[in-house]
């Protein structure tokens, strides 16, 4: 489906981004990598990644430093060709509530989550648009951007956020064959909810319990509908949100 093709992919060493990174290679792409962990802790899933017969990059990034982003996605094309897919992950969450979170928390927050995001998307844009080619962009968003979340305000705002990125960059970028949408999963088996369920089970069962479906989504099946959303065939889904919660907004 992807065969020649180059993704990149922000926060790429996650439980998220490696599944992204993997289904994407299984389909032929190149996979760009960026993240800010050490080179070696890369090497791992680069490996994995080029025993699918296609290439990989790493590089140690950054995306709230928008020249850095800038650094990444040359370096990305250079090393794999033009970027026509971009997958904005890298993300950070701080568990506090609205008098409990600091100027510094609320505001790493935003740096990573949503400017860093755009940082991204409109770095590949730019390069998209010079080289007048189509892509795909999609970003991970939450259903956090949905309803209200005590204790976790500065994420559900990014989130919130990064939902009219979507909309702002699917509009002007419609016309040169750029779709531009947003997955938004619910309750997911990875990252920092599964350190926190790893630690107390019982939570874990809840959040299961409290979903419509009864179960949790795990990263695989999230990479799986970034997939369908980046799909060439795709000319007509954009500025749109995957709501991949299970059912939770039913509830509220």
């Amino acid at each position: 489906m992807f065969n020649g093709t180059t993704l990149a992919v922000s926060g790429g060493l996650g439980d998220i981004g490696s599944a992204v990174a993997k289904a994407f290679a299984a389909l032929g792409a190149n996979i760009a990598i960026g993240d800010v962990l050490p080179e070696d802790r890369a090497a791992p899933l680069l490996l994995e990644i080029e025993s699918s017969g296609v290439a990989a990059h790493y590089t140690r990034v950054d995306v709230s430093d928008p020249k850095a982003v800038d650094l990444w996605i040359s370096a990305a094309e250079a090393a794999l060709g033009p970027v026509r897919m971009v997958v904005a992950n890298a993300a950070t969450v701080t568990i506090a509530g609205l008098f409990d979170v600091t100027a510094d928390q609320w505001q790493r927050e935003i740096d990573i989550n949503l400017n860093g995001a755009f940082y991204l998307t409109r770095a590949a844009a730019r390069r998209m648009l010079e080289l007048q080619q189509p892509g795909s962009i999609v970003y991970v968003g939450s259903w956090a951007a949905e309803a209200v979340h005590p204790g976790i305000p500065a994420y559900a705002v990014s989130k919130a956020g990064m939902r009219m990125l979507c909309k702002s960059m699917a509009l002007e970028l419609a016309p040169h064959g750029i779709m531009v949408n947003e997955i938004a999963p619910g309750y997911v088996d990875a990252g920092v909810s599964r350190q926190v369920w790893e630690k107390a089970p019982e939570q874990r069962e809840a959040a299961a319990r409290k979903t419509p479906v009864r179960k949790l989504i795990t990263p695989a099946e999230i990479a799986r509908e970034i997939v369908k959303l980046c799909d060439p065939q795709n000319r007509h889904i954009t500025g749109s949100t995957l709501l991949m919660d299970g059912g939770l907004n039913l509830l509220r």
